[in-house]
């Protein structure tokens, strides 16, 4: 544990934590991509298949149930809360996000770092993780009027995935044989994902502009 991962794990709390906020206080969904959020149940599902068979602390284990719990229930929200759901917006979040999961889990059977099913599924889920944010990035594009507390969580997200480089590369020059490349280029890729929005966030915090996104 140094500085980086725990700044990036709490972000990354911090981002799950916002998006409960909206749900529960304000009974809304609006922005909020529904496809993503079931890209992350999966992600999480399949990663955290170890969480009762191979303890590492009390911190890992109360994390990995926080990040279970939490994107199941959201998904939960959206789908079959009375409320919740009605806000919505079916018909802006059309990414066709299964055409996402087939491809990552093909590149995990052919490029992991040891082909065991627990392996393979660890993998799946960080090459889908890079991309389970697109159906987001794009119905915000679509919306483009994006609401503080959505622009927050997504730039939460975001901000843990860029800390966590920060871990690798701290991690890299402080520990002997630290090299993960399948990691590293995953988590690469998800960060690029996010500078356009990176870009039009602090465009809009700077000039104190509510955050649109081109279309």
């Amino acid at each position: 544990m140094n500085i980086f991962r725990l700044a990036g794990d709490m972000t990354h709390l911090a981002s799950v934590l916002v998006l409960l906020l909206k749900i529960h206080t304000i009974k809304s969904c609006a922005g909020v991509s529904l496809k993503t959020q079931e890209l992350y149940a999966l992600v999480f599902a399949c990663r955290y298949l170890d969480i009762f068979t191979y303890y590492v602390s009390l911190y890992n284990t109360i994390m990995k149930l926080i990040f279970l719990g939490s994107s199941f229930s959201i998904v939960w929200y959206m789908r079959y809360h009375k409320v919740v759901r009605r806000s919505y917006d079916k018909d802006q979040d059309t990414f066709r996000h299964y055409f996402l999961v087939l491809p990552c889990l093909l590149l995990a059977l052919l490029i992991n770092e040891k082909f065991t099913f627990k392996e393979v599924m660890w993998t799946f889920s960080l090459y889908l993780e890079a991309v389970a944010i697109l159906p987001q990035l794009v119905l915000l594009q679509r919306t483009r009027n994006i609401d503080n507390l959505t622009g927050q969580y997504v730039f939460l997200l975001g901000a843990y995935r860029a800390l966590y480089i920060l871990n690798w590369i701290y991690r890299y020059f402080t520990e002997p044989h630290f090299v993960h490349w399948i990691t590293w280029i995953s988590g690469l890729v998800q960060t690029l994902l996010y500078a356009d929005f990176f870009y039009y966030y602090f465009q809009s915090w700077k000039n104190n502009k509510k955050l649109h996104l081109p279309a």
